[in-house]
């Protein structure tokens, strides 16, 4: 054997470089298969533990990068090229990678809080980022409102993360507030049984919690009663303004009185000043 390898044109070390590099490539090749392997076994695995869509897709690449960064080094070590620094090489490049990309990090680490935390879902009706509007899609980068106008705006998760989140329907219901104005002749009490029965009459206001109407404050023209009722997310806006007309057409009915703001003018007559008289 040593004959055969001294006749042939390589020298002993080229050959076992050779053997090395062969060594480095099987190496690579049956350790991206396996990574592959791993990476998809544990993306099955979120999935059956009902981990979101987006969160397990970024999580089997993460494993995946990972796994591939690490055979890379086995190999690169196979062939003879020293460990330590080219550990120190990623690590300064994954510094400047993360310090030139470090807003979109941020959104990055915030998307995932917010697929791992669920502050909000695909389709509630959300004020986040400043901007009110329905959460379309969430991304690990971004998350996609659509606004009551039905224009869309795209909100970086960052600013979504670090500012309060106010989710209009996640408990399924919500309460309305209007405020109305009667005269100071006209029958409170009257005025309230019947926002009471026109309560009682529609049947997306909610009875429990009860729905109720106090007197807020006596202003400069009118007395003013404040009205609450709870309805489910849906109808809050179709029953709050069908409330609003069935109000004046009872109220008109009933003779009560929806005073406007008045000004009294006093007008003196008389020489003006200066003038002789």
């Amino acid at each position: 054997m040593h004959d055969f390898l001294t006749r042939l044109p390589f020298s002993a070390g080229a050959i076992d470089m050779l053997i090395h590099l062969a060594t480095a490539l099987l190496l690579l090749l049956v350790g991206l298969w396996l990574a592959a392997r791993v990476a998809n076994f544990a993306r099955r695995a979120m999935r059956r533990a009902k981990v979101d869509e987006t969160l397990s897709g970024f999580l089997r690449n993460l494993i995946n990068g990972v796994l591939i960064a690490l055979l890379i080094v086995m190999a690169l070590q196979e062939i003879g090229v020293p460990s330590a620094p080219l550990l120190a090489a990623l690590g300064a490049g994954g510094l400047a990678i993360g310090l030139a990309l470090q807003g979109s990090l941020s959104n990055l680490a915030w998307g995932v809080l917010l697929i791992i935390f669920r502050p909000f879902r695909v389709g509630d009706f959300i004020h986040a980022g400043g901007i009110d509007g329905t959460v379309e899609s969430v991304s690990l980068m971004h998350t996609l409102l659509v606004m009551p106008d039905n224009r869309e705006a795209v909100v970086p998760n960052a600013k979504i993360g670090s500012d309060a989140i106010i989710n209009f329907n996640r408990r399924g219901t919500r309460r309305f507030e209007l405020k109305v104005g009667i005269g100071y002749k006209d029958d409170i009490g009257r005025a309230m049984d019947v926002v009471t029965e026109l309560f009682a009459a529609d049947a997306r206001i909610l009875q429990d919690p009860a729905p109720g109407i106090w007197t807020e404050s006596l202003g400069e023209n009118a007395v003013v009663l404040v009205l609450r009722a709870f309805t489910r997310s849906g109808d809050i806006w179709a029953a709050q303004t069908d409330l609003l007309r069935a109000l004046k057409e009872r109220f008109e009915a009933e003779g009560i009185s929806f005073p406007s703001p008045q000004r009294v003018l006093t007008v003196v007559r008389g020489p003006v000043s200066g003038q002789a008289g």
